[in-house]
């Protein structure tokens, strides 16, 4: 009997959070030693038959000089790479803001993508935020009138190292699991902010995302990282899976390979991050 195959492998990294910078004892952050950490990866990656690598943001801690180093070890790297950015991708002088997401090669800020008959989204959690444009930006306005409404509820969220998604991005992402239902399509979503469990890394305003997952019914899985504890939660038919930060711990390496097939998703974890099995 042959044996199952599944409908597609891809691999999962977050937040290697790399700088030319000392550690952050407190923290257990090791932001030199990611290179290393993602040369590894790579390495075993690269043995792995995959779609694609996605990489779910925090590729630096700060500054745009730290891309060239971290960036470069994906050349490396032979499969499909998609990355997305964190709020600390963002952690750069105003004039550089507008630039980080052509420095990742993304298509656009938020876009989607099939691979094996599923449909993958890619959100954008830093669109409304107080660090993804500089003071002044309409968009930077309605960031602080979001973070100030969580504030006054006693939101765990309401965090500055947060953020949310405007309306039209919204409008977007339910079109999508829309026409995706449409032809019958499961879908899986990523991006940098978790949204269940309830936690202090959560998007603002997650409970709007949570509760379309459950009406489209059709969204096995959200990928993020941004909590580098990592977490899990399902909440309907959505699995929450949250991966280890890379850039946590001295010597210890994070990541994943991801297998989706028609009934579960099985995460291999590789270091720190835990294998599962998740029945859909």
């Amino acid at each position: 009997m042959p044996q199952e195959k599944p409908l597609v492998r891809f691999g999962v990294i977050a937040d290697p959070q790399y700088a030319d910078a000392e550690p952050w004892a407190d923290l257990n952050r090791y932001y030199r030693n990611s290179v290393g950490k993602l040369q590894e990866a790579v390495g075993i990656l690269n043995g792995e038959d995959l779609s694609f690598v996605v990489t779910l943001g925090d590729l630096i801690d700060r500054d745009w000089e730290n891309y060239d180093a971290i960036l470069s070890v994906y050349e490396g790297l032979r499969h499909e790479s998609f990355l997305l950015p964190g709020n600390h991708d963002f952690f750069l002088s105003p004039e550089r803001l507008d630039d980080v997401h052509a420095r990742l090669g993304m298509p656009a800020p938020w876009h989607d993508f099939s691979r094996g008959g599923l449909r993958f989204v890619v959100i954008d959690g830093n669109e409304v935020s107080l660090f993804s444009t500089p003071g002044g930006h309409p968009r930077h306005a309605l960031a602080q009138e979001q973070l100030e409404a969580l504030q006054t509820a006693g939101a765990i969220n309401a965090k500055e190292w947060n953020g949310g998604i405007g309306e039209e991005q919204f409008a977007w992402l339910e079109d999508i699991l829309e026409r995706a239902s449409a032809a019958g399509e499961k879908v899986v979503v990523m991006g940098h902010y978790p949204l269940y469990p309830a936690n202090e890394h959560n998007l603002w305003g997650h409970e709007q995302l949570t509760s379309l997952f459950a009406r489209s019914g059709n969204v096995i899985a959200y990928l993020n990282g941004h909590n580098h504890a990592g977490n899990l939660g399902r909440d309907g038919t959505t699995w929450y899976v949250n991966f280890k930060g890379m850039v946590d711990t001295e010597t210890e390496n994070t990541f994943a390979v991801v297998e989706i097939f028609a009934d579960r998703m099985e995460i291999i974890g590789h270091g720190r991050e835990e294998s599962r099995t998740l029945p859909f």
